[in-house]
């Protein structure tokens, strides 16, 4: 059999993920330091984890409403009031999904015809392009700049609008930027997408993670806009909850009603076992995630201070737990960067244009590591940079 011709076409033309593929490099090598996958370093909390054990002693093995839990949904919307200041109906107007993943997935089948354009900014998470082209969609991506610290400009959303846009994807704070987007912003692009009639997924996985006192604004918040948003947030970075593959969106009933359609055929239900952790972390989660919230802050502070000094111009992110240096003072592509930092410096970092052609010349790193290893990748990152700069000479 010719496989080559009987992939479907939308699958066989998706690239591999540039962070998995890269990451290949390092899996069962001892001696590298990763500052590469976004996963936080704790462990889930104690009383998380407990949650979990005491769902399996009691038995609770079965499946559920292909909802979710009630019980879940109804301390989500508790909790997404209260945080985010939206009310929803946790009867019709909450799924729980199989990680934020799974809800952008159920979210594009449920919304798009084929030849449908989904904007969204870039550089961003690298599963955007290719959910929208397994949907049948165009992915349209609207570059950011360094210069406006990678928030998403209203004039540039505006001059990329055309008759076939339907959807605009949002990501704030964004991976890999940590970039935040200020009110004053969110509520231009609002008013675009209520001019030009436009649904917004607004993924917000790391809106918990925010430092120095940056707001977070949900764009479902403003005026005008919750009739128009899916809100999408989770349990993984927040709650160093990762294996747990736990996510949630909120929005109104039509869109989560088609996309339960969607997600009642393929995935049936979220594993109750993490369904009731989840409402654990929801309900005395908050003190723990802040004091990570904490550790992730004085790590961003040290390994940016640690990137400037090197020469590696680098802003200090507003939220996430990433940062994203320059690299490009260096006669090498992102890639050819990383791949030396890893090969010569034992360093493991992810190119920029993993993340699409405008993370060009900048590299990230994750900085949910351990600080003594944060310190030690930072030393022989600046060993190595001296080395390209003696190379340059």
């Amino acid at each position: 059999m010719d496989w080559s011709t009987t992939i479907a076409t939308q699958v066989a033309q998706i690239p591999r993920s540039g962070i998995r593929a890269f990451f290949d490099l390092v899996t069962g090598r001892s001696d590298i330091i990763s500052l590469g996958v976004g996963e936080p370093d704790f462990v889930t909390p104690w009383n998380i984890r407990e949650a979990a054990i005491y769902s399996l002693e009691r038995g609770h093995t079965t499946y559920t409403s292909n909802y979710g839990l009630e019980s879940l949904r109804r301390k989500i919307v508790t909790y997404v009031e209260n945080f985010f200041g939206v009310s929803y109906n946790p009867l019709n107007e909450v799924l729980v999904t199989v990680g934020v993943s799974e809800a952008i997935d159920l979210a594009l089948r449920a919304l798009l015809n084929p030849g449908d354009e989904v904007l969204y900014h870039e550089p961003c998470y690298v599963s955007y392009a290719p959910s929208v082209s397994m949907a049948y969609g165009v992915a349209v991506p609207i570059a950011t700049k360094k210069s406006d610290l990678f928030a998403l400009d209203p004039a540039a959303l505006e001059a990329a609008i055309t008759p076939r846009t339907k959807v605009l994807m949002l990501n704030f704070p964004t991976n890999p930027t940590g970039a935040v987007a200020p009110v004053e912003t969110l509520e231009a692009i609002a008013r675009l997408c209520i001019k030009h009639d436009l649904v917004v997924l607004s993924d917000e996985i790391y809106s918990e993670l925010r430092y120095d006192d940056v707001r977070h604004t949900s764009i479902a918040s403003l005026p005008g806009m919750r009739e128009r948003t899916l809100l999408l947030h989770g349990f993984s970075k927040a709650f160093a909850m990762t294996g747990f593959r736990l996510g949630y969106a909120c929005g109104p009933e039509p869109l989560v009603s088609a996309m339960m359609k969607v997600h009642q055929y393929s995935m049936l239900c979220a594993p109750i076992t993490s369904q009731e952790a989840a409402i654990e972390a929801l309900e005395n989660g908050t003190p723990a995630m802040l004091e990570m919230r904490e550790s992730y802050r004085m790590r961003r502070n040290y390994l940016v201070k640690r990137l400037n000094d090197m020469g590696l111009d680098c802003h200090l992110p507003g939220g996430a737990f990433y940062v994203f240096p320059d690299v490009s003072r260096f006669s090498l592509s992102s890639k050819e960067f990383a791949e030396r930092l890893l090969m010569e410096a034992k360093v493991a970092a992810v190119p920029g244009d993993a993340f699409g052609a405008s993370g060009e010349g900048f590299l990230r790193c994750c900085y949910a590591t351990a600080f003594e290893l944060i310190r030690e990748a930072c030393d022989a990152m600046e060993r190595f940079v001296d080395k390209l700069q003696k190379e340059a000479r």
